[in-house]
């Protein structure tokens, strides 16, 4: 047996009993085939071709319209001496560094300390990018979550949850849930793709670790046809991420009071979602009704990383809500920017999927 055979054995994808040759194909019956899913690759490059022109077009234009503007900011003079140690310290140099920096160049700590500050606020992200970035995932989880809404709200297996696993895993796929996999695939692959470019948030290894989950998960649920289950994980995660980048729209455009509606809005959803919905009723069907086999279990284990990062975020999250409830401002979230701001503090409290 090669490789690949023994990398597709059906002991490992389905669950005991069960073969690859229960999943023929005909001409009104389909299956999914993992082949498939290599065309998220040219979906994630054409998500960021989207993307690109959506900002330049849309969102950079209405951001102005709207009042979001970048504010001046003082240039740092250029000085190879200190850009050299701008690389080799850091953005954010100790007092001790700061003090042999000046001694090495020359300069008074004063001087010094006021070009390292100019140097990181060139760097920083602006206001506008922020906003543009925002508007761009609140228009895609938007459209994500309702149109997932619109193919899954007359699907009797949304709202039974044993008729999920009913034939299993002889269940045809819809072609409509198909392409809805390969959207959500392609999304993941391109925020990948686009990290590095992104506003770099405080919890960027966690962002990282929670691609790769969603992205693993994807794949291997689509091999082994757990469409069903798959597709209400991406709806009950969907259901909040519109929502924080609302907040972080309004947050841009000053808009506090509505923007702290949104939050708290966004929070109660948040929480319902990752911490009740998924893990009482989604999850607890997927372990007690459904036969553990090799796939399953990775699954599982993959669906745990998930949920210990929503405890992390939910945490974040009610920190920033009380902050809100109690003192109606919000002190420096623990997810803000890795810079200063532009004038004020980052909305931002959790990712989602």
């Amino acid at each position: 047996m090669g490789l690949s055979e023994e990398l597709w054995h059906h002991q490992y994808w389905l669950p005991p009993g069960a073969t690859w040759e229960d999943m023929k194909e005909s001409a009104d019956t389909h299956y999914p085939k993992p082949q498939d899913l290599w065309l998220c690759l040219p979906g994630a490059l054409l998500l960021i071709v989207v993307r690109c022109i959506f900002e330049r077009t849309i969102a950079l234009p209405l951001g102005r319209t709207l009042g979001v503007r970048d504010k001046r900011r003082p240039k740092a003079q250029p000085s190879a001496t200190l850009e050299g140690f701008y690389k080799l310290l850091g953005r954010t140099p100790k007092e001790g560094d700061l003090i042999s920096v000046a001694k090495q160049s020359g300069l008074p700590v004063r001087t010094v300390q006021t070009w390292f500050r100019h140097r990181r606020a060139q760097d920083h992200p602006r206001l506008t990018k922020r906003f543009c970035e925002a508007s761009w995932r609140f228009t895609f989880y938007f459209t994500s979550f309702f149109s997932g809404v619109a193919l899954l709200y007359d699907k009797p297996w949304v709202w039974d949850h044993t008729v999920c696993w009913l034939r299993y895993p002889q269940q045809p796929l819809l072609p409509a849930l198909g392409w809805f996999y390969l959207l959500e695939l392609s999304f993941y692959c391109s925020l990948v793709v686009t990290l590095p470019f992104d506003v770099k948030r405080k919890d960027f290894k966690e962002q990282i670790i929670h691609h790769i989950a969603t992205i693993t998960l994807i794949f291997v649920s689509y091999c082994a046809n757990l469409i069903r289950l798959g597709v209400m994980i991406m709806l009950i995660h969907d259901a909040s991420d519109y929502l924080l980048e609302l907040a972080k729209v309004l947050h841009y455009m000053k808009w506090k009071r509505v923007c702290e509606a949104v939050f708290i809005v966004f929070a109660v959803v948040f929480i319902s979602s990752r911490l009740v919905i998924f893990p009482l009723i989604t999850y607890y069907y997927y372990v007690t009704k459904f036969e553990m086999f090799f796939l399953s279990c990775l699954i599982n284990a993959f669906l745990m990383i998930l949920q210990l990062l929503h405890i992390f975020w939910s945490y974040l999250i009610l920190r920033m809500t009380f902050n809100v409830i109690l003192y109606g401002a919000k002190k420096k979230d623990a997810r803000s920017d890795t810079e200063e701001s532009d004038g004020s503090e980052a909305e931002d409290a959790a990712k989602n999927e």
